[in-house]
């Protein structure tokens, strides 16, 4: 049976394509760290590849013989909240079976069924581990995985019965804990029964270091691919590859998820001797988000959070002045992976950009009525896009203010609700890109359409941008710097219609002053300028 690209769960080398874990982190960093006896964090996103990289490593310690090493996985004590009673218990259970599993005839488990209803919650974890340090002939290793999955008093708990046993390692404690989860221990909020907060670093400062896992490289993210090429001799465009790192910056599951989906999902594409164009890739990649898939599922559920919140309400308002993001919540959503911080704050990837406002958008896009994507489509195939807006401008002067009260995301209500109006009606049939970020005091977006309803978005397309600003002061001031902002956007874009959208969000304005059109030149390009 031939290997296949892994969308699900650990790789396993001989079943999936890999990159070796091993480079995916400073491995001779790590064994310093285990040779120096040092506790220390490990953490990175969701689904990159953390647990292969903890059993990649664990493997590697224990086929050298210095040392006995477990991995052991503890989210299911997640289940116990901030009862350590049953969290602790639960976590020790886990723990103890891993390590019988992985190091045959340790007999964890039956010394902790003798001693679970002897030893006090608060302290049964640090036993354990200082019988399993005593009883066993080489000096032992835990990694522990999910551990930022627990809450409250189960987690100060874990934390704190570490630290207790530290000074006695290797002898009677483990030489090396690493801590595995998506994020570092000083970012775990821990509400205590009192309802204080402390955060992590507080009831856990041993740790050594922190070491967090990236994305897969440009060259990495092709030499996965490549290896499908190689196993069964079916070949990609060289077109495919810019999109797909441009799509995902390597980051791991999209990567695997979009080779899946590519060479086995589509049905055409398990002719092996069928070379992968880059149509098919194009309409792998539609394919991927609307299944709404696992991991893009999880990553709409994280907006719900309100320190992601604060932090993508930021970049899609493209407002500094919207909020003064903390430092804290920036970090905590670069660590889920949703964000970059190199160069510029952004959207880790294109993938995500275009789920994002789809997601936040996706109940307003059903609600609209009386919207069809014909009446918007001229004779000659083109999409009528000054039709469109004036449409718009109508629906927003009619529902602006009870759907802005609904959204979540107030802060970019005007700019998302113009989104979900623009995507229900190309509904599949073009496509809608948008660029945002913090600062930049505008939105950008895209309308790809296609002119040949028989080769649909792989023929020759119609490239429109619209820029939409919310009006800050002056009117006049802001269609200038509109209107120039626009022009080099259309020009860095090759499109070939350019459309201003100034918003009015002041209630006290009455709705005539609001709304109107303007025909303007800019660099001898005519750009339209809408208000609402």
């Amino acid at each position: 049976m031939e290997r296949f690209f892994n969308n699900a769960g650990p790789t396993v080398p001989k079943d999936h394509y890999h990159i070796d874990p091993l480079h995916r982190l400073d491995w001779a960093e790590v064994q310093h760290l285990i040779d120096n006896k040092r506790y220390f964090v490990l953490h990175a996103p969701r689904q990159t590849g953390k647990t292969t990289t903890l059993l990649a490593m664990m493997k590697a310690i224990n086929e050298k013989g210095r040392y006995h090493c477990a991995y052991a996985n503890i989210e299911g004590a997640q289940a116990a909240r901030g009862d350590e009673t049953q969290g602790i218990p639960a976590a020790c259970n886990a723990v103890a079976r891993s390590i019988d599993y992985y190091l045959k005839n340790s007999k964890m488990r039956e010394w902790l069924y003798q001693n679970i209803n002897l030893i006090p919650s608060q302290d049964i974890l640090s036993e354990m581990l200082a019988h399993w340090s005593q009883s066993s002939r080489r000096p032992v290793i835990l990694f522990l995985d999910e551990v930022d999955a627990l809450v409250g008093d189960t987690l100060i708990s874990l934390l704190r019965q570490i630290r207790s046993g530290y000074a006695q390692r290797p002898e009677a404690f483990p030489q090396s804990i690493v801590l595995c989860g998506v994020r570092d221990v000083r970012d775990y909020r821990i509400h205590q029964t009192d309802g204080e907060i402390i955060t992590g670093g507080s009831a856990f400062h041993i740790k050594a270091e922190s070491l967090r896992m990236g994305n897969f490289s440009r060259e990495e993210v092709k030499i996965l691919w490549l290896q499908h090429t190689e196993e069964t001799g079916q070949e990609f465009e060289d077109a495919i590859f810019p999109e797909l790192w441009e799509d995902t910056r390597g980051q791991p599951w999209l990567v695997n998820a979009l080779g899946y989906e590519v060479t086995w999902k589509a049905r055409a594409s398990r002719d092996r001797s069928r070379k992968i164009s880059l149509t098919d890739y194009l309409q792998a990649r539609e394919n991927l988000i609307l299944s709404r898939a696992t991991h893009l599922d999880q990553l709409a559920d994280k907006l719900r959070e309100p320190r992601v919140h604060r932090v993508i309400s930021a970049l899609l308002a493209g407002e500094e002045s919207v909020l003064q993001v903390p430092e804290d919540d920036l970090q905590y959503v670069t660590d889920l992976g949703l964000i970059e911080r190199k160069r510029e704050i952004r959207i880790s990837n294109r993938i995500y950009k275009e789920v994002i406002p789809r997601e936040l958008t996706s109940v307003a896009q059903d609600s609209i009525s009386n919207q069809e994507t014909a009446w918007y489509v001229k004779d000659d195939h083109s999409l009528d896009i000054p039709r469109l807006l004036e449409a718009f401008q109508q629906f927003f002067r009619e529902h602006s203010e009870i759907w802005e009260d609904g959204f979540d995301y107030k802060e970019a209500a005007p700019q998302l609700l113009l989104q979900a109006f623009l995507q229900r009606i190309l509904n599949g049939g073009g496509r809608l890109l948008c660029e945002y970020g913090l600062g930049r005091k505008r939105t950008d977006l895209i309308i790809e359409w296609p002119l040949d309803p028989q080769m649909g978005m792989y023929g020759p397309l119609q490239r429109a941008v619209i820029e939409l600003k919310i009006l800050r002061g002056n009117l006049e001031k802001t269609i200038q710097t509109g209107l120039e902002q626009t022009a080099d956007y259309a020009e860095r874009s090759g499109a070939d219609e350019a459309y201003l959208f100034i918003f009015n969000r002041d209630r006290r304005v009455s709705w005539d002053e609001k709304i109107f059109r303007r025909e303007e030149t800019f660099n001898n390009r005519e750009i339209i300028v809408w208000g609402a």
